[in-house]
């Protein structure tokens, strides 16, 4: 008798977890050929827990100073590339988040942002909640970052509050946008909008769940990470066992501060620690993460 089995038996392989928590650096960059291309200009920590299923993103302002790399944390898988091409960017990046917010890094993802508009088109557009109305009048022209005609390098761009279908051209303006005038323009607000776009890309998921195959199908060119293919099928059992769960947003930013520009942060704009260590944001991210766990 013909037994068939399945091409993925999710019973016999599990991700790597610490203290019942795996956790995946996200990062994403503009891509392209352009100076900066390779800037993490997206930053964010997957954490899941499957038992109690917990799902939390915690965003990472790009400006966060790495005192121990002299560099903001948006360059670090750039030096890491230059030193280790292929590999030396996940190292780097994984260990510099890991120090800012206290916890293991297990896998890093690296999506461009032509992956970004392919998701959201791919779903069909996504329905997103604008919280504030803004405008921006310095969003950067793609294919145009180094035309000599500086003002011709960017255009303007608006978004009225309430609920906006965006295609994926218009989600990655939302998520994008720095320079807004007043609270819109903070690191804050665009680590607020991304999380908006991904709680729309997550509704639009669940209701049709199906679709994640095809969807990893259509962005597999646009996507690097350092995941073994033989986890899949562990993502795969994570993922139904999750599917469901309200994610957390667990932001950092009020505990960090601007400080006075000067020698020690090379004379640029940055973010640091207001207590002057980490502690104080991994204690933050540990007791959120704990809330409603029984831990």
């Amino acid at each position: 008798m013909l037994v068939l089995k399945p091409a993925w038996d999710l019973s016999q392989v599990r991700l790597n977890a610490t203290a019942g928590r795996t956790n995946i650096l996200v990062l994403g960059v503009g891509g392209g050929d352009h100076e900066g291309g390779d800037l993490t200009d997206a930053i964010g920590l997957v954490s899941i827990s499957q038992t109690p299923p917990d799902l939390a993103i915690i965003s990472i302002p790009r400006d966060v100073w790495i005192a121990s790399l002299r560099t903001k944390i948006n360059s670090v898988y750039h030096y890491g590339e230059e030193k280790q091409v292929g590999g030396g960017g996940f190292v780097l990046a994984k260990s510099a988040v890991s120090e800012v917010v206290g916890l293991p890094i297990h896998y890093a993802v690296l999506l461009d942002f032509s992956g970004f508009e392919k998701i959201v088109d791919y779903l069909g557009g996504v329905d997103v909640n604008v919280e504030k109305s803004f405008e921006d009048h310095e969003y950067p022209i793609t294919g145009k970052e180094n035309d000599p005609c500086i003002t011709c390098r960017y255009e303007t761009i608006a978004f009225t509050f309430g609920r906006t279908h965006m295609d994926g051209a218009t989600a990655l303006k939302f998520v994008r946008s720095r320079h807004a005038e007043g609270d819109e323009g903070t690191d804050y607000a665009r680590s607020k909008r991304q999380d908006l776009v991904v709680v729309a890309i997550r509704e639009k998921i669940l209701k049709n769940p199906l679709k994640i195959w095809g969807l990893y199908q259509e962005i597999t060119n646009y996507v690097k990470a350092d995941i073994p293919t033989s986890l899949y099928p562990a993502f795969v059992k994570t993922g139904m066992s999750i599917y469901q769960t309200k994610p957390k947003s667990v932001q950092i930013t009020d505990l960090l501060e601007n400080p006075d520009i000067q020698e020690r942060y090379d004379y640029q704009w940055v973010l640091v620690s207001k207590s002057g260590s980490w502690q104080s944001i991994h204690t933050h991210i540990k007791d959120l993460l704990t809330v409603g766990n029984g831990k």
